[in-house]
């Protein structure tokens, strides 16, 4: 049997997806700026995946840019606003348990001269939300907050973020990275006061390579990208026709039958969560500690075994998890700064394990992995390091 437990690394395709990117790259594979036929069907896949997008967070079709993924989403959102906004003040903050895609543009505008603040958070990872009110200064022209963190699953206080940033300063601007919580969370940036908000294609079973900046038109925003003046200057480049056409058929997708998904992996993580908790030496991290969190992340702890001898073990058995964030995990990097942020114990930092699931995770798979575990985990024990 296989139980592909790694859907916040990525997800599998799906076949009204796979079947509008084939046509988009076989039949209506014109280039959008050509001003034939051709071109003007690969601009109305444009324009379409932009009004799908749009409807499910009830915002403009032209506050939505296609870019390759959310990695450039952020980037371009902390990059080009920064930019924008300088005259404005120099003073930036986000939270210390970011993706990468993150903290590292951070830095490099701290590099640049711009002061960033990094927010602390409380052992389940929440952001500690009286610190964003003392942070806060005129100068602050840009708050960079995940809506769910993706080793964790903490869901981020985003609505009372975005009530005591405005109230500091409406000017301020206000960029969520939503890579783990679109699609699982019904998102209107307008009603939440998100200025800027970053999605990624693979994450909803998108194509690869696809993902969108929700920009709000009140917001400045500098391109990074220049050339041919595609998506109204603000992205350059020949637009991925097919990377876009698929990522609205997903968008759009994901939320159809909105409630029933999220009941079924609401269901999905209890009935992995009763069960992994039985298991002797068993820690859960983050918000899942007490039955909260998003829906499709759970964080485990196995003590006295490592995690990538666990990960490999399970790969063995066709068990597919993460030892952290996928962007990261095959690197040799030091170990996870979300797990250090909230506290996770000396001994358990290299012993955490992320099992995420789907809509189209089964019941099956989860059993089938937990039997496993209560299988691996005695024997993978007796190796401990001494």
């Amino acid at each position: 049997m296989e139980a592909y437990l790694d859907n916040s690394a990525t997800t599998k395709c799906l076949e009204s997806v796979k079947d509008i990117v084939v046509k988009t790259m076989t039949e209506d594979f014109g280039n959008p700026s050509s001003k034939h036929l051709k071109g003007m069907q690969a601009e109305n896949y444009i324009r379409e995946a932009q009004e799908k997008i749009a409807a499910t967070m009830k915002v403009n079709p032209k506050e939505i840019y296609f870019t390759s993924g959310g990695t450039e989403s952020n980037n371009w959102a902390l990059l080009g606003a920064a930019l924008a906004n300088r005259r404005m003040g120099n003073h930036l903050i986000t939270t210390a348990v970011e993706h990468a895609a993150v903290l590292q543009p951070m830095g490099f505008l701290e590099e640049m001269g711009f002061c960033v603040t990094y927010l602390p958070v409380d052992e389940q990872g929440t952001v500690r939300i009286e610190e964003l009110r003392k942070a806060l200064r005129p100068e602050t022209i840009l708050v960079s907050m995940m809506y769910v963190n993706n080793e964790v699953g903490t869901v981020e206080p985003v609505a009372e973020a975005a009530e005591i940033i405005k109230a500091a300063n409406p000017r301020t601007l206000f960029h969520v990275d939503a890579i783990q919580a679109y699609g699982k969370y019904r998102i209107y940036p307008k009603k939440l006061g998100i200025d800027l908000m970053s999605v990624s294609g693979h994450k909803i079973h998108g194509p690869k390579g696809s993902g969108f900046l929700y920009v709000s038109e009140k917001a400045r925003l500098r391109p990074l990208i220049l050339g041919g003046g595609q998506q109204k200057g603000m992205r350059s480049g020949t637009e991925n026709v097919p990377g876009a056409a698929g990522l609205g058929e997903a968008a759009a997708e994901a939320y159809r039958k909105f409630e029933e998904k999220t009941a079924h992996m609401e269901m999905i993580k209890r009935r992995f969560v009763e069960g992994v908790t039985r298991l002797e030496d068993v820690t859960l991290q983050g918000q899942t500690a007490d039955g909260g969190g998003a829906p499709h992340i759970v964080s485990v702890s196995f003590r006295g075994v490592r995690s990538e001898v666990l990960l490999h073990a399970l790969e063995e058995r066709g068990i597919y998890v993460s030892s952290g964030s996928a962007c990261s995990s095959n690197k040799k990097l030091p170990v996870s700064t979300v797990l250090k942020e909230i506290g996770v114990e000396k001994d358990l930092l290299e012993s955490t394990v992320r099992f995420s699931f789907s809509a189209f995770t089964t019941e099956e798979e989860i059993d089938y992995c937990l039997e496993q575990l209560q299988a691996l985990l005695p024997v993978l024990r007796k190796y401990r390091r001494h």
